[in-house]
Parts: C-alpha cells; sequence; structure tokens
C-alpha cells in the first residue's frame, strides 16, 4: 500500500503551491531555476485549473501542462498533481445551475469565487470524473508524480433540492429504511412532527424557530459523508489508473464540516493547511494541537501542506512574519511529526483574491528577506533528513470527536459558550509547558497504549465509547474528563436518572442540575490539592456517589458544591472538572494527575511560549516569542544538530531560536 514514504522517500519534502497558469513559459523557466536555488523538492500544481484544462465543455488543452511538468521534472522536482475540482469553470454552473450550491436560507450561490459547487450534483460529478479520470490517463506514468492531491481543503455544504434527495438517500441507508426508526432518533413527536413519508423531508433550511436537533445533527453527518463521496470517486478513479501512487486531501484548520479521520482512514497521507497568526503571541498553541492532530491521524509522519511566508491577505490586519518566525513555525511542524514543509503559494499572484498573500517568492523578487529566510529553511532541513520516518512516542491522549463536537453546538443549550476547541487548546498547552506531547484520538481508539486519556469536553457519548473509556479506567488508565460530557447518546437523546448517564459508574457521581455562569462572573473556588482558584463559564450541582471532593466552591449560594473529583475505579482512576478552572489551577491539576498516571515531560518546567518536543533521536527546544527567553536544559551537554553547538544547564534562546538536540 502507498504511503507518505513513498514521497518524501527519506527526505523532509520541501516546496509549495505552484499556480504556473498564471504565469508565461518565460516565466516558469526562471521558476524551476529559483526553485532549485531555494532547495525545493516539490510542488503541487493544478488545483485551480479546470478552466484552463477544459476552457470550452468537453476540450482539452494539456499543452501547457505537459510543459510545466517536463520542466519541473527536468530541473529535479517533483510533482503533487491536483485534481482541479474546488473550483469548477464558469460554463459549469452557467449551463448547469443546479450545480451550484444554495445555503441554509435557500439562496443559490453563484460562480465567481470558488467552491461553488454542491457536492451531491450528479452533473458536477460527471464532469469532475471526466477530467479526473483524463489527468490519470495522460500523467499517471509522469516521472515528476509523486503523488495525487485530490480536490482542496473539501468543505462544502449544500442545502438544495439535489441535496435533498441525497440526503433521504442517505437517511434511508442509515435507518434501514425504517422511517419509525428515524422519527424515534429524531424524537419527531415533539411539536408534531413526525413524518409519514420520506418525501417530506428536507434539509434543515431557515425556519420559523429552533430546527430539529436530530435532524440537524443527522444532516452534519451527512453534509460530511457527501464530502467523503466526493473525495473516494476521485480516489477511486486515480487508483484504478494508477495503483501505488500515493493520494492525500488537505485539510483547512480543525473547525469543518467534515470528519478529519473519515477521510485519513481514506486516503494515503495526511496533509494539512495551516496559518497561524504571526500578531498573536500565543498562535503556536492551537498550531501545536492541529500538528498533533494530523500525526495521531495519519499514524505517523505527515505534510504540512500549505503556510504562509508571512503574511495571509483574510484577516481584518493581516501582520507581516518577523525575522525568523517563518523557520520557527515551521521546525514546530517537523517537531510534531511533519515529514513536509510546504507554502501556499510559491510565486506571489499579481491578480486576483489573493493577490496581497505571501509566496516563497515575493512581487519584489528573489532579493528579500522572505526568499532569503525560504532558501535558508530549504538547506536547512536537510540537515534532519534522519527525521523524514520518524515517529513520537506519547503516553497522553486528548479526545476530540467530531460528532461529539457538531452536537454541543446545536440550539437550545443551557448555553452557547462551551468551547470544545478553547478546551482542547487550554489543556493541550497546559500539558505542552510542561514538556508533554500528546496525541489527538476519538472516543472509540484503541487506548491501552496511553497511561492518561483527557476529555476537556465530550458532550455525546455512544455505548461503545463509554465501554471503551470504562475499560480504559478499570485495567489501570487515568481518565480526566471535563463539564457538561456524557450527557447524549448519538441520536441527541439525554441519558435519564442523572447526568452523566453513561459514565455515572466510572466518574463516581451524580449531576442533578446545569448552571452556568453569567458572561464574566466567576466563582472562587478552594482546594487543598491545587490552592484556590477562579473558575467560570460553567458550574454543576451533582453529589458524589463514591468519588473524592478535591474542591469545592468556597463562598456564595454555591458554597460547598464539588467541582474537582478523583474516582478510584478498577485499577485506575477517573477525574471529572465541573466547571472550568483558571489556567494556573489547570496547569496545577495536570501536574497532579500526571504524577498520578507517571506521565513526565520531556522538559518539566518550560517558560511561556517554549516548546519542548522529542521527535526520533532529536529533542526539538523551540523560542515561538520575539524576545529571548532562558530555558534549563538537562546537566548533560547537547549538541545542537542545526547550529553545531553543545547545549547545557540554564539556555538562553534569542528570538524564534529553534535548537535541535541529538540525545
Amino acid at each position: 500500500m502507498a504511503g507518505i514514504s513513498d514521497v518524501t522517500r527519506g527526505r523532509i519534502v520541501f516546496g509549495g503551491d505552484y499556480n504556473p497558469e498564471q504565469w508565461t513559459a518565460r516565466v516558469w523557466r526562471q521558476d524551476v531555476e529559483l526553485m532549485r536555488e531555494a532547495g525545493v523538492t516539490l510542488v503541487t500544481v493544478g488545483v485551480f485549473t479546470w478552466a484552463r484544462l477544459e476552457p470550452t465543455p468537453g476540450a482539452r488543452d494539456f499543452g501547457w501542462l505537459d510543459e510545466v511538468l517536463d520542466l519541473l521534472h527536468a530541473g529535479g522536482i517533483a510533482v503533487d498533481l491536483a485534481t482541479p475540482t474546488a473550483s469548477p469553470p464558469p460554463w459549469l454552473g452557467h449551463r448547469y445551475p443546479e450545480t451550484l450550491p444554495v445555503d441554509a436560507d435557500g439562496r443559490r450561490l453563484l460562480y465567481g469565487s470558488r467552491n461553488h459547487f454542491c457536492p451531491s450534483s450528479p452533473i458536477y460529478r460527471e464532469h469532475a470524473l471526466s477530467l479526473v479520470a483524463d489527468l490519470a490517463e495522460r500523467y499517471g506514468d509522469h516521472p515528476a508524480l509523486a503523488m495525487w492531491h485530490v480536490d482542496n481543503e473539501l468543505c462544502e455544504v449544500c442545502y438544495c433540492d439535489v441535496s435533498a434527495a441525497h440526503f433521504r438517500r442517505w437517511l434511508r441507508q442509515r435507518y434501514a429504511d425504517d422511517l419509525d426508526a428515524l422519527n424515534e432518533a429524531w424524537h419527531t413527536v415533539f411539536w408534531s412532527q413526525r413524518y409519514s413519508d420520506w418525501a417530506e423531508i428536507r434539509p434543515p433550511r431557515r425556519a420559523p424557530y429552533l430546527i430539529n436537533p436530530g435532524h440537524q445533527l443527522d444532516f452534519r453527518r451527512f453534509g460530511s459523508a457527501a464530502l467523503l463521496e466526493c473525495f473516494e470517486v476521485q480516489r477511486d478513479v486515480l487508483r484504478a489508473a494508477t495503483p501505488t501512487m500515493p493520494i492525500t486531501s488537505n485539510f483547512l484548520g480543525l473547525d469543518a464540516p467534515l470528519d478529519y479521520r473519515a477521510l485519513a482512514r481514506r486516503e494515503d497521507v495526511v496533509s494539512h493547511d495551516w496559518y497561524p497568526d504571526p500578531a498573536d503571541p500565543a498562535a503556536h498553541e492551537l498550531a501545536g494541537l492541529g500538528f498533533d492532530l494530523m500525526r495521531t491521524m495519519a499514524g505517523g509522519p505527515w505534510f504540512l501542506m500549505e503556510g504562509a511566508t508571512s503574511a495571509v491577505n483574510w484577516r481584518r490586519r493581516n501582520a507581516a512574519k518577523r525575522p525568523g518566525q517563518l523557520r520557527a513555525e515551521s521546525w514546530h511542524a517537523v517537531a510534531r511529526g511533519a515529514s513536509a514543509v510546504c507554502f501556499f503559494q510559491w510565486r506571489a499572484s499579481r491578480a486576483g483574491a489573493e493577490k496581497y498573500h505571501s509566496a516563497m517568492l515575493p512581487h519584489a523578487g528573489p532579493d528579500t528577506r522572505v526568499f532569503r529566510e525560504v532558501c535558508s529553511l530549504g538547506a536547512e532541513l536537510r540537515r534532519l533528513d534522519e527525521l523524514a520516518d520518524a515517529g513520537i512516542d506519547c503516553a497522553v491522549a486528548l479526545v476530540l470527536d467530531w460528532e461529539s463536537w457538531w452536537a454541543v453546538r446545536l440550539d437550545a443549550h443551557p448555553t452557547a459558550d462551551i468551547d470544545v476547541l478553547g478546551r482542547l487548546r487550554a489543556f493541550h498547552t497546559a500539558l505542552a509547558r510542561q514538556g508533554i506531547t500528546v496525541d489527538v484520538v476519538g472516543p472509540d481508539a484503541d487506548l491501552s497504549g496511553y497511561r492518561l486519556v483527557i476529555a476537556p469536553n465530550l458532550y455525546l457519548v455512544t455505548e461503545g465509547a463509554a465501554a471503551n473509556l470504562t475499560a480504559f479506567v478499570e485495567r489501570g488508565g487515568t481518565l480526566v474528563l471535563g463539564s457538561f460530557s456524557g450527557i447524549v447518546d448519538e441520536h441527541d437523546h439525554i441519558g435519564l436518572g442523572g447526568y452523566p448517564a453513561r459514565l455515572r459508574k466510572v466518574l463516581g457521581l451524580r449531576i442533578e442540575e446545569f448552571d452556568p455562569l453569567a458572561e464574566g462572573e466567576t466563582v472562587r473556588c478552594s482546594s487543598e490539592s491545587i490552592g484556590d482558584f477562579e473558575a467560570r463559564d460553567w458550574l454543576e450541582d451533582l453529589r458524589p456517589e463514591g468519588a473524592e471532593v478535591l474542591a469545592t466552591v468556597a463562598d456564595g449560594h454555591r458554597a460547598g458544591r464539588p467541582v474537582m473529583l478523583r474516582n478510584g475505579f478498577g485499577a485506575g482512576a477517573a477525574w471529572y472538572l465541573a466547571t472550568e478552572p483558571d489556567p494556573r489551577a489547570l496547569a496545577e491539576l495536570l501536574r497532579k494527575v500526571c504524577v498520578d498516571a507517571g506521565v513526565a515531560g520531556v522538559l518539566p518546567e518550560l517558560p511561556v511560549g517554549v516548546t519542548a518536543v522529542r521527535r526520533g533521536r532529536v529533542l526539538f527546544v523551540i523560542n515561538n516569542r520575539s524576545d529571548a527567553v532562558s530555558v534549563q536544559l538537562d546537566a548533560a551537554a547537547r549538541v545542537d544538530l542545526l547550529g553545531g553547538q553543545p547545549h547545557s544547564g540554564l539556555t538562553e534562546l534569542g528570538a524564534f531560536a529553534v535548537l535541535a538536540l541529538m540525545e
């Protein structure tokens, strides 16, 4: 089976998204020369070329692409060849307006941008697959081809009548053609919503008031499934023509209408686009979470498919990166498992919607700070090619489940402010500052290799997931569960008899009532084990059923209410947080939990903004800050593979400094 090693071939890949269709043949030749100067080893080609490859229906213009691939191959640069299906040409939407997407308000969205297609449209799929098949036939044996790249940042959601018919087919399969089962799952007895015929079911478009949450949740599942189908039908065409060629499709960010794990299981190479804000001094925290998720889904090395060399074009204010920031961000990705560092894009566009987006080669040309930093990074990556196939061993896992995330954001909950991503980031950051690297898994994952599993929020828990988490603790593992978890099943039905029904036994408690705090309100909590702290956003009125109370509300009408508990269960222990503690308290809690679980970091006391991750035989220590900071290394001197100098003990790291210490 094809995999990432078939692309990297023992080297860390370096390159970016290349859009030769925007330039003349004379520029192509200059590009190849400059790519070689920069150390580029691979470029992605063709992402937005449908209108160039098929200028009119059925016509094909491959001559220019032939020349580009030949030039790249002659220059020793491999190609990640994309299927250009993310942006159909205007003629498709003009001739077949039913291929254009419809939003939740029933408005049809027009061409003139990108992503203007309905994933369920058979006409769109027919035209897309015809072009994909021709690409596979023409370039499947081209010596430059190193990987296929399906579509781009799959994210389209459509509410049109074509999608409605597809949704109904999907529902009939999900519920085994049993309409009564659907009515039960959606609890349509509420508000007289019971369906008497499949034809009555539509996508959850705008309605006078709250839409059935079961309906919404299943539509989110369907939307993800429709995108997966778009990937699969293209993948299958490519696989039939080139059985051993790796295939990828790039993710964007974390908050998406697509279940990333489901797609990761269907592709050969996990690839990700990540654009941290240069103006945010804590941007590396969320980046680290995303990188760890990608590595876990890949089961090893992954591709950083896109990033920015400096400013982007889509924030309100698009800050430029400071000198050295590009280098630090790139090595951070490598430290957390990336075996490719690529950017959008190679040459900055002179016109169009992204003309102000930075590139490896800026508008001002090669005599620029950015291009010099790009060339330096390309050369520096060669020093650690040995890491191309190296993984990372983790004793701790964070739990992220897309269906639970979708469900907790549905309408009419006790609060609209349960921030799943914010909680994950807070826990990830607290662990990272203790030098602990984590995997990011689903609740149904094999947990036997971990000592500590943390679910900051797991609102939706299936029977299988509950059994998996319970068995993990019973076998000797340590579980930490955040508030408002285990509340509903896969149909968004609440478990009765006290929350969290399926997890009450392992947690040793019963929750009677939710008590969200007012915006800006905090409560003081008392704890002998981690010290007094402030809590915000959320409280619960709960009763211990065997669990030990470790923290309580200190005063007011809620005084004495438990907010942190630990329950011994089997050979392990389960901890529960019924609130959101301040960062100091969360860090102290996790320090205590890690000791309890027998987990230690590579460098236990890291300053804010410093990352320490061990990958293979290399310990990376990265200063993500714009100022110098001192960090305490081990007493034994280790050589920095990037700078060549030994380091030990108290060491000063300059702004955006990177150490790669051989262990």
